[in-house]
């Protein structure tokens, strides 16, 4: 397992480079003046264009902007937009917001979308089949700034159940309904593929064996077939965790979340390079850090998987 671990890390060092070299690239290269709008309506001076490209070393070539990034990045410094804010600092201030409010959702899709996919896998055909497969439906076709709008009206406008807005330091409770609203997709399609894979498991040859032990049910569910058919679903629910983060920006803003979403949107906004570089690149490392764990929990639930 050690040395399966030292080379997936060692994996990792390749695709970190080539995803942020990437992303670098086509942040820092995209045409237009990045000065354009920097000091209001009138052109800026020579003197500050000046000032600004020796900083951001925007003279030399991508090549070397980059690793002057990374090893300013290396050091803890994340640098600075072109108003002076460190964008480490900004990270700090939005980022925890986002991780509760993706760990909500993911708490949400994975406890409600589990749940219904193993009633309906192992009842089969029937009412509560084709009510969950009707709800997944149309949670799938429904967009999730839809139903993140619709939450707000709702149990916000009308009935006054939540804040329509939640604060500046939202707290677990405020991030709740737009934990809901954020999760709602993946949890339609955490039921129907839990649904699918327990239905296809269950018939399986280890799982007519255990029964034919006499096994109880609860272990044959449990240990045998639950541990196998999930290995799917983790595999999404990893993959999710930071595509939530990433893609949270339309439910960030319709609940007013101070969070990496807006972060995001305001620093394309703004030709905020070293904002957008700097986020993007904190989530390519939780996609790898989050794949190399779905990876290791692969062989704690299937024992057939060993890594050599």
């Amino acid at each position: 397992m050690s040395q399966y671990i030292l080379r997936r890390l060692l994996q990792l060092i390749p695709v970190f480079f080539g995803t942020t070299f990437l992303i670098y690239a086509l942040v820092w290269a995209v045409p237009g003046d990045p000065f354009a709008g920097k000091c209001g309506q009138v052109a800026c001076p020579p003197a500050y264009i000046e000032m600004m490209t020796a900083k951001f070393n925007l003279d030399d070539s991508i090549f070397v902007q980059y690793f002057k990034y990374l090893g300013n990045l290396f050091t803890g410094d994340w640098g600075e937009t072109f108003n002076g804010v460190s964008v480490g600092e900004l990270i700090g201030n939005a980022y925890p917001v986002t991780v509760r409010l993706a760990l909500i959702a993911v708490a949400i899709e994975a406890i409600i979308g589990l749940s219904a996919g193993i009633l309906t896998g192992l009842r089969g055909k029937g009412f509560l089949d084709n009510l969950v497969l009707m709800s997944t439906t149309f949670l799938i076709s429904i967009p999730v700034f839809v139903t993140a709008i619709v939450l707000q009206i709702v149990l916000g406008s009308e009935l006054g159940i939540i804040d329509a807005s939640v604060s500046e330091d939202a707290t677990i409770g405020e991030l709740i309904v737009p934990g809901i609203a954020l999760g709602s997709l993946s949890m339609a399609y955490i039921a129907r593929l839990t649904r699918t894979s327990i239905a296809e498991n269950r018939h399986a040859d280890y799982v007519r064996t255990a029964v034919a032990k006499g096994q109880p049910r609860s272990r044959v569910v449990g240990v045998h077939l639950l541990r196998n058919s999930v290995i799917p679903v983790l595999t999404f629910i990893g993959t999710d965790i930071g595509a939530l983060m990433g893609g949270a920006i339309v439910t960030e803003g319709v609940f007013n979340i101070n969070g990496i979403g807006g972060l995001i949107f305001r620093g394309i906004q703004n030709r905020e390079g070293a904002t957008v570089t700097g986020v993007v690149v904190l989530l390519v490392v939780v996609y790898l850090l989050v794949s190399l764990i779905v990876d290791l929990l692969y062989a704690v639930l299937d024992p057939r998987i060993r890594y050599d």
